[in-house]
């Protein structure tokens, strides 16, 4: 296995030619790693130092040059991923979005302000303000190289704080599209890019980052937690997720079967929040297999320009989804759309398999009659693979929606009942009557609980988690009765309690 390392003004670039690797020893990525984090922490001064109004600026001109690049950089990403190139161009127009937001609303969600005192502190002036971390370190994933590294880099960046950003080894390319990009329109290296598989993720956890942001599946998120926690090192951790769209017996049942399709199948099923399972009431199930079969049955996996589906970009995820598949349709399950593939004929698919080869395809599949704790019902299948099943009422959607370990995402379709069902799915995200909709809103805070992890990007959540809250007391004058010294007699711990008695007390009138 080669590997070369290169260290440029703009950049620290670490290259690995192999996959999986143990933690890194000193003198290998750990070093190089440790170069960009130090680079880093010395524009971050700089880069804290020009105010919001400064960074705002310059962040406006990182997105209009992303703009600019629009199809150039949505090339790249095809080529890495597979995706149409429309889905790719919607993938990045959504992170600019989210990239306007943040430097337009970082100065109002993170400067100083004033917050109120109590009468038994009216002698204190008080502000809380958030300031940034320092160097964040962002492991982004490959299914969204783009949008969703951005929902960290972009929000942190906002907050004054500068980022070593490692890539998914399988978009190595789009991630230093997006340094360059930074690089031309900012002329200092406050983004940098370090490449390489797992070893250079464990030395960015070991690095002394000051807070670490992590995409992945929520295996590889429990990894991080622990390496990162023998230095305290708070992370961000966004894992998996299994998410249901339920139907109620009121819904536009058209409309969620759209959504299902859409929120299911776009990007090949590999959206952490894609719609894996449909929780259809008893009175509209059938009508909504059949219009989901209608839907899905006109697309087509491919890599011409006029397919809807791309290929599997993680090789090793073909055998997981076709096993899933195979399993329930063996245990009894019916496929309305496409068939199951069993785990032999998708052996030959190894990391080695070009983007480009047919066997990296999988067609869309429907299945139906899925037996309860099947594979498939409980673990990500994160591939075109969507699961009906039929409930009695909403109390049982619920609690079918809930009886996984994750909490990512979620959908409902009711015209009723919408936001009272949605506050009771276990998720940190749900749409009523759209799909996946709570992404494209830069105001809204995303992400999960339980096993798809904690922490949130996005909105003013995603602004405060890569800064620290900074409060500040001031003395505005001398107060009469002071509790704040060993001179304070009986007297004066009398007058507190009766002033404490009076506020806070009982009243006379109270039961």
């Amino acid at each position: 296995m080669s590997t070369e390392y290169a260290v440029r003004p703009a950049d620290v670039s670490v290259t690995d030619g192999g996959g999986p690797g143990e933690p890194a020893a000193a003198g290998e990525p750990r070093e190089h790693v440790a170069a960009a984090v130090a680079l880093a922490r010395e524009t971050q001064a700089w880069w804290a130092g020009i105010g919001f109004a400064g960074r705002r600026h310059l962040l406006d001109r990182w997105r209009q040059d992303i703009v600019e690049h629009l199809d150039e950089l949505a090339a790249v990403v095809r080529q890495e991923t597979g995706k149409p190139h429309g889905d790719a161009a919607l993938e990045i127009g959504l992170a600019v979005e989210h990239l306007a937001w943040a430097a337009r609303h970082a100065g109002r969600t993170l400067g100083r302000r004033r917050v109120g005192s109590t009468l038994l502190a009216a002698h204190l002036a008080a502000t809380v303000e958030y300031l940034p971390f320092g160097v964040i370190g962002v492991i982004g994933p490959w299914n969204y190289p783009v949008f969703t590294p951005m929902g960290s880099i972009g929000y942190a960046l906002a907050g004054g704080n500068a980022v070593v950003f490692k890539p998914s080894e399988l978009t190595p390319r789009t991630g230093q599209w997006l340094v360059d990009s930074f690089e031309r329109a900012v002329g200092r290296p406050v983004l940098l890019a370090v490449q390489g598989g797992p070893e250079v993720g464990d030395a960015l956890c070991r690095s002394g980052v000051d807070k670490l942001g992590f995409t992945g599946s929520t295996r590889t998120a429990q990894k991080v937690m622990a390496t990162c926690a023998e230095t305290l090192t708070p992370v961000l951790l966004e894992g998996g997720g299994k998410d249901a769209l339920i139907v109620d017996e009121d819904a536009d049942v058209r409309a969620a079967a759209q959504a299902a399709v859409w929120g299911g199948l776009s990007n090949a099923g590999q959206t952490c929040i894609g719609v894996e399972r449909v929780l259809a009431h008893e009175a509209v199930y059938d009508e909504l297999v059949d219009a989901i079969r209608e839907e899905a049955s006109r697309l087509r996996a491919g890599t011409d320009d006029e397919a809807d589906l791309g290929p599997i970009t993680l090789p090793k995820q073909v055998a997981i989804i076709r096993g899933q598949v195979a399993e329930a349709v063996a245990a009894g399950a019916r496929a309305v759309v496409g068939s199951p593939t069993s785990d032999e004929e998708a052996a030959e698919v190894s990391e080695h398999t070009p983007i480009s080869d047919p066997a990296r395809l999988i067609q869309p599949v429907v299945l139906v009659d899925t037996p309860t704790g099947a594979r498939i019902q409980v673990e990500e299948t994160f591939g075109p693979v969507i699961t009906v099943d039929r409930v009695r009422d909403m109390d049982e959607a619920v609690a079918v929606a809930n009886a996984v370990p994750y909490g990512l995402g979620g959908a409902v379709f009711s015209r009723r009942r919408g936001p009272e069902i949605a506050r009771r799915v276990r998720s940190g995200m749900t749409s009523v009557n759209n799909v996946v909709g709570f992404a494209g809103l830069p105001a809204l805070p995303f992400g999960g609980v339980g096993g798809s992890g904690f922490g949130r990007i996005h909105g003013e959540d995603g602004l405060r988690e890569f800064c620290y809250a900074k409060s500040v007391a001031r003395q505005r004058f001398t107060p009469p009765v002071s509790m704040t010294n060993f001179e304070r007699r009986a007297r004066v711990d009398g007058i507190f309690k009766t002033a404490l008695t009076v506020l806070h007390g009982r009243r006379p009138w109270q039961a």
